[in-house]
């Protein structure tokens, strides 16, 4: 009997031409729209943040006036020998702003820069912690944390004196209880991981374990955190110089100038509203820049949003 007779069924049809090969599935296009936000979502970010940093950079070699230049006439209006116009005190806006972008991102770099070399350290090390010594630990890192930030920078710029370095420091250190939670939380899950106990049991030491297996497994989820510290310490410096305890005159901060534009904002608005928008642009495109980098970087959150 042939094969039809046998199993009483005819031979299904494969709706192909003979020898042609298997149709391809069709591939979900929906991680491609992914890949294409995250490109789109950093690169809004980099632009972003880009245009101030080159506003800082270009500062630090060259401004129209010095800062304490206070020769124009008060509050003048944009033209061509002030751009932008002139402050209450007859200071070159233009020069103002480019100044307050210069301490803007050193006051950014600088803190998050204090808060991972304290944080990252503390962290490792608390993580190798047991028993009451880990909880203690935890739970004063935790007390830390609930302590306002803006008002334990506070009190550590007025114990020293209000200079740039003094609020670089104090927001550093805040931030260093952050960055020390979280660096102990990612530690402690990879210590438990079992290739970790496979690299002790063959005799790696200690620190090459945490140098070869610890750090660039928590780095991915570091640098987002740290890229959102950034914008933190941004804004925290400008409160700070707000309430006159950051950069003292003449180094312009966009703080300073809020603070100093308030009086003259319905007469002229544009010394209130220019050091906002520049500092909402940069806050906004370093947030973009760790919200790409969080979809770049960390595998777990790509699945996720696929």
């Amino acid at each position: 009997m042939t094969g039809m007779q046998r199993t009483g069924r005819a031979p299904e049809k494969s709706g192909r031409t003979p020898g042609t090969p298997p149709a391809t599935p069709v591939e979900s296009a929906e991680p491609v729209k992914h890949g294409a936000r995250r490109s789109y979502t950093l690169i809004a970010g980099f632009v972003l943040a880009g245009l101030i940093v080159l506003l800082a950079a270009v500062s630090s070699v060259w401004l129209p006036y010095a800062p304490d230049d206070t020769s124009g006439t008060r509050l003048a209006a944009p033209g061509a020998g002030h751009l932008l116009g002139t402050d209450k005190l007859g200071r070159d806006l233009l020069t103002q702003l480019m100044t307050g972008a210069r301490i803007a991102v050193e006051a950014g770099l600088g803190s998050v820069l204090v808060a991972a070399s304290i944080g990252v350290t503390l962290g490792v090390l608390s993580a190798f912690a047991l028993g009451w010594l880990d909880d203690t630990l935890a739970a004063f890192l935790d007390i830390l944390i609930a302590f306002p930030t803006l008002l334990l920078a506070m009190l550590i710029v007025a114990a020293r004196s209000a200079t740039l370095g003094s609020a670089v420091l104090a927001i550093g250190l805040a931030q260093s209880a952050v960055v020390a939670r979280l660096v102990r939380i990612l530690v402690k899950r990879i210590l438990a991981q079992d290739y970790i106990t496979a690299a002790r049991t063959s005799g790696t030491s200690w620190p090459r374990v945490v140098a070869g297996h610890v750090l660039p497994n928590i780095w991915p989820t570091l640098v987002v955190n740290l890229a959102l510290q950034f914008g933190l310490a941004v804004l925290a410096e400008a409160s700070l110089s707000y309430l006159g305890l950051g950069a003292p005159p003449p180094n312009a901060s966009w703080g300073r100038m809020l603070q100093e534009a308030q009086a003259t904002f319905t007469t002229a608005p544009a010394g209130a509203l220019a050091p906002g928008v520049l500092l909402v642009l940069l806050v906004i495109g370093v947030n973009l820049i760790a919200d790409g980098l969080r979809d770049t970087l960390d595998p777990t959150a790509r699945r996720r949003r696929a």
